[in-house]
């Protein structure tokens, strides 16, 4: 088991370098990737960015980490407040970005982003019709594992459901993807505790089912679609062909998951979820957070790591975090 602070610079560091790996390739066909893998960091590519460059994904993870650094950030209700200003200044001002440029907006995102700057609050911004539920919310939820209602030792279902609905409004304001990050945070919180990826996806399933059975809101509506291999617990039983790697926070889960589950070491986690093609920056990022929780940051290959843009200001961040 990784101690507090271990934890939280292997998992910020371990998104940020998933996230790096795949956005040279992003958009790219699972075809592409089986005639040429992608196997370390690249330069240029899809965004014609250098080697170690991190994209949104890191950026809002960022973001939401700096509101949990704050006094009392982890302690009391986040302050959706400064949160937001810090995402409009990452759309608008590239805050928090790897190289003073941000690129890659998702749809949803860049509408709430819009919403916030003209003073809609915070938790009604997120766009929640049935056709916002990309991965936006997701690949940014982390962070809030260490919050202390997901901390707590008996852990209060219903508090950590209504934590993670009001931080993933903001920009998906949908249940399904509040449902998203709620059975991905499961997960990291087992991981952080010191179980295995195979136990860590047994005891969110052994967790979110009942609760998901015996409640009324409105994630026992949306449970139905992360039930066939997720809730299940059949996704590593799925052939690669069956999984795939769009932007849609389903998809996103299951892909993430299922590369955590095939695979024992940090490096071939992160390969996997780039070479699935497609949302590859996102897909690993998600996959690559957890694979830093479950493995470590000395798991994560040095020469990743070397060109990693901003890893100095990472890990004051995760110090910060920490700290809080």
């Amino acid at each position: 088991m990784l101690n507090h602070s271990a934890a939280i610079r292997a998992a910020l560091l371990g998104l940020a370098v998933g996230d790096a790996l795949g956005v040279p390739v992003e958009f790219l066909s699972r075809v592409a990737r089986r005639q040429d893998p992608v196997t370390g960091m690249r330069a240029f590519g899809t965004h014609r960015q250098p080697a170690g460059t991190w994209s949104d994904d890191s950026s809002l993870t960022f973001c939401l980490a700096e509101t949990l650094a704050r006094p009392t950030g982890r302690t009391a209700a986040p302050d959706l407040a400064d949160f937001a200003q810090r995402s409009i200044n990452w759309r608008y001002n590239a805050y928090w970005t790897a190289t003073g440029e941000t690129f890659d907006v998702g749809n949803a995102t860049s509408t709430a982003i819009g919403r916030l700057q003209r003073g809609i609050a915070p938790t009604a911004a997120g766009p929640s019709s049935e056709s916002d539920n990309g991965n936006g919310a997701l690949m940014r939820i982390l962070p809030l594992a260490f919050h202390e209602i997901w901390q707590a030792e008996n852990l209060d279902l219903n508090a950590a459901w209504a934590l993670t609905e009001a931080v993933a409004s903001v920009t998906h304001g949908h249940p399904r993807s509040t449902l998203g990050c709620f059975l991905y945070l499961l997960v990291a919180r087992s991981l952080l505790i010191g179980r295995s990826p195979a136990a860590a996806f047994l005891q969110m399933r052994q967790l979110a089912n009942p609760w998901l059975e015996r409640g009324s809101i409105p994630a026992v509506v949306e449970a139905k679609y992360y039930r066939q291999w997720v809730l299940s617990g059949t996704l590593p039983d799925q052939p690669e062909s069956a999984i795939s790697s769009s932007g849609y926070v389903v998809d996103t889960l299951e892909a993430a998951l299922w590369c955590l589950l095939e695979h024992d070491t940090y490096a071939a986690t992160v390969l996997a979820a780039v070479n699935l093609g497609d949302d590859t920056d996102t897909t690993a990022a998600v996959a690559g957070g957890l694979a830093g929780l479950a493995y470590g940051e000395a798991a994560i290959p040095a020469e990743w790591l070397e060109v990693l843009a901003r890893r100095v200001d990472i890990e004051d961040l995760a110090a910060r975090l920490a700290g809080a």
